[in-house]
């Protein structure tokens, strides 16, 4: 084999690398619904269709005799994918960390059920949201994003170098910063119901105490919740969705 293929083999390995980390992370690809050989296959045929793209970033970087040097260029690479990757996870956590808090303040995180991200159970409330949350992302391409930054990345990030970990550190505490205050606003009239309501229950249940209040009115406090989440739904999916490229802006 001669240098020009090892190269390109290389150079196309590497970019297989951070590619397929992203695609390890992000919502909908990284679901255990989704079978491994299908992320495999998507991630070798984004590869391919990317290269030609790519070529002059990631092309004689790395010599395949280097195996100590190629074996540090394939941790960094991962590990900026990943990072890369996160950003989109943390930004579906946070609506979901949100949603699950809602769902126990207002009556309706009793019962558990099958979870659409992940493995653990979620409340139905949750599962309703994040499941529709992540339609509206997928219908506005919300993973072409995630590869634009991934391919813009190598700006700041070129391929083989060794990433400065406070600057993806940085990176993703400035997303937690931004999701969860997206996703505290986003909650915030849930909880703000649940409270007044609650305050209000705690209220009658001292001027009538031989009436099991709680019990009484819980019927009434889902009523209102299921109200507020008819009124309010397409202005969270609505919030949600435009401000997911904003997450992005840095790359």
């Amino acid at each position: 084999m001669n240098a020009l293929a090892e190269a390109y083999l290389v150079a196309g390995f590497l970019l297989f690398c951070r590619i397929g980390a992203v695609l390890m992370v992000i919502p909908g690809f990284s679901s255990a619904r989704v079978a491994v050989r299908i992320r495999l296959l998507a991630a070798v045929a984004l590869t391919i269709a990317l290269f030609p793209l790519m070529a002059e970033e990631v092309l004689g970087r790395l010599s395949s005799a280097d195996a100590g040097g190629l074996a540090r260029a394939v941790a960094s690479e991962v590990l900026i994918g990943v990072a890369i990757g996160l950003i989109a996870r943390i930004y579906l956590l946070a609506l979901e960390f949100i949603m699950s808090a809602v769902a126990m303040s207002i009556g309706y995180g009793g019962m558990l059920g099958p979870p659409i991200e992940g493995s653990d159970p979620q409340a139905a409330l949750s599962a309703l949201v994040s499941f529709t949350a992540l339609m509206i992302l997928f219908a506005a391409d919300f993973h072409h994003i995630v590869l634009r930054a991934a391919l813009f990345s190598y700006d700041a990030f070129p391929a083989g170098s060794i990433p400065d970990p406070r600057v993806l550190l940085a990176d993703l505490v400035d997303t937690l910063a931004v999701t969860f205050s997206i996703a505290l606003r986003l909650g915030s009239p849930f909880i703000g119901f649940a409270i007044i309501a609650n305050m209000l229950v705690g209220a009658l249940n001292k001027l009538a105490v031989q009436i099991p209040i709680y019990f009484v009115a819980l019927p009434a406090m889902l009523l209102g919740a299921l109200v507020i989440l008819y009124f309010n739904l397409p202005f969270v999916l609505t919030v949600f969705g435009d401000n997911f490229d904003l997450l992005y802006r840095g790359f």
